[in-house]
């Protein structure tokens, strides 16, 4: 009896841990959906925000958002840098008045954009040697300040003549087709390529910059230079926001690539030539954390996944310190050139190399010998430089004005900046930090596109867009297409979106939140 009672014992024991087992699973594959996101940035954020946005609207059965970040914070390559007191954007910098997700995410979260204009500022391009091109500064000559823009204006059409409206329509013609990407009637798309192609936008990434710009009808000169000038100019009108304009400016040249960019990377970088430009006062991170903390998730940070593990119709996410957690669905939105996770079973990408932008951040003085002048009043507020290899710097800005001896200056450069070089660079230096960023892909046309859907279950990427072009307002743009692609392809999803289904962009609406 003695061991019959065991056997019993055991069965019943056996019984009762398969009963758990079904009610987990239950549990787990029931109405609950658990969505792991990687990467809190504006793409990860984003995604998260337009998930619950849109399960709640059309009544999706709950799910849980789960966001890994294996930093501190939040944001992602929307970071700040505090230099001697003050805090200044090292990442992300500004965004497009046109920018709908970006726009739309400050009203919900109460932000405050700032739009700052300095008519005072100049600008400058050196060749190495000399400046070739100067505006004029207000208030700092005999021309009074009121007409020193009307000038400069003058000046910059003398340069570069019609070239300048050639360029205007050349970028009023891409964002026309950029906002098709708002149209209440878009469809929802499986790769970057049909996303693409719907917009009419697929053509720029089979060609260099340099060749649509010929082929628009631009002057040599103006090509040539278009690394620094044009992202100078907005309307025609010299007016800057230093923290704003002036890191777009910087983060437009380090691009890292000159007019040989694929054509739709260098297109987009161009829209920064209009006016408006803005960005969140205070740091534009705050998206990211806002979108996060309204759309309730389950914040992981310090936590790196190391794999991704398909399992039956759940995925295993294991972090680097030994965790374990399983989803329905996983989210990629961080770039995987760089990143070491393992996928089992292995995925597929396109091989593309990550071109790293040196940001370096002075308080101090720059040494106006060094750049063949007498004086810094002589020196203006953003040196931009022309396309020669092994060029030191990319460009100089005055971030912040403390004095006439004492400013904050953020440099951009295609390798880290050594304190030899800084030290004839600058007369005086009391502070300086270094940022090495992996920031955006090395673009080379024709380019070639990852797949939104990485395993043909429930894998996603939202970085897979970066290859065309890489802004905060692409990474939410594609983020809310993969929202509504993972809520379209769930088990009994409502939304339900043709793929092929296109619109009449003429007579399109756009979405009543944007």
């Amino acid at each position: 009896m003695g061991k019959e009672d065991g056997a019993m014992e055991c069965k019943t024991v056996a019984w009762v841990i398969s009963v758990l087992v079904v009610q987990f699973i239950g549990h787990t594959n029931g109405d609950s959906q658990r969505v792991c996101i990687v990467g809190s940035g504006i793409g990860g954020s984003s995604a998260a925000h337009f998930l619950r946005k849109y399960s709640q609207e059309t009544n999706e059965s709950e799910m849980e958002i789960s966001v890994f970040e294996k930093n501190p914070t939040v944001g992602g390559r929307m970071a700040m840098v505090e230099l001697a007191g003050d805090k200044f954007e090292a990442g992300g910098s500004i965004l497009h008045p046109k920018n709908l997700h970006t726009l739309q995410y400050t009203e919900l979260l109460g932000l405050k954009r700032k739009t700052s204009s300095d008519d005072d500022s100049e600008f400058g391009i050196w060749d190495g040697e000399k400046f070739i091109f100067k505006t004029l500064p207000a208030g700092k000559s005999w021309i009074p300040a009121i007409i020193t823009p009307f000038i400069n204006n003058i000046l910059i059409f003398w340069r570069y003549g019609i070239s300048l409206l050639k360029m205007q329509d050349y970028v009023s013609n891409l964002l026309s087709r950029f906002l098709r990407y708002y149209e209440d009637s878009r469809p929802i798309f499986y790769t970057v390529d049909e996303m693409l192609k719907w917009a009419d936008l697929h053509g720029y990434t089979r060609h260099t910059l340099q060749k649509e710009l010929v082929a628009a009808g631009l002057s040599p000169r103006l090509i040539s230079e278009l690394v620094t000038i044009l992202q100078f100019l907005k309307d025609f009108k010299l007016k800057t926001c230093r923290g704003g304009l002036w890191s777009n400016v910087i983060m437009r040249i380090n691009y890292g690539q000159n007019v040989n960019i694929s054509g739709l990377a260098g297109a987009v970088s161009l829209c920064g030539s209009g006016g408006g430009l803005w960005s969140v006062e205070g740091g534009n991170w705050q998206m990211a954390a806002g979108l996060i903390d309204r759309a309730n998730v389950s914040l992981h940070l310090n936590e790196e996944v190391a794999s991704i593990s398909l399992k039956g119709k759940k995925y295993e996410v294991n972090s680097t310190d030994g965790q374990v957690y399983y989803c329905e669905v996983v989210v990629v939105a961080t770039p995987l050139d760089e990143v070491k996770i393992d996928f089992i079973p292995p995925i597929s990408i396109p091989e593309r190399h990550v071109h790293h932008t040196y940001t370096t951040f002075v308080r101090g003085l720059l040494n106006p010998v060094y750049f063949g002048l007498s004086s810094t009043s002589s020196l203006p507020d953003l040196i931009g430089t022309l396309e020669v290899p092994d060029f030191p710097f990319s460009s100089i800005s005055v971030l912040k004005d403390y004095s006439k001896d004492d400013k904050a200056y953020k440099i951009f450069s295609r390798k880290p900046m050594a304190d030899d070089l800084l030290n004839k660079i600058f007369s005086d230096r009391k502070e300086t930090i270094r940022i090495d960023w992996a920031a955006y892909p090395h673009y080379q046309a024709p380019e070639t596109f990852a797949p939104f859907l990485l395993d043909g279950h429930q894998l996603y990427y939202i970085n897979a867009f970066e290859n065309a072009a890489s802004t905060m307002e692409t990474s939410s743009v594609s983020a809310e297409n993969i929202a509504r692609l993972i809520l379209s392809r769930l088990p009994g999803g409502r939304l339900q979106i043709s793929k092929s289904e296109t619109s009449d962009s003429s007579n399109a609406k756009m979405h009543p939140e944007l």
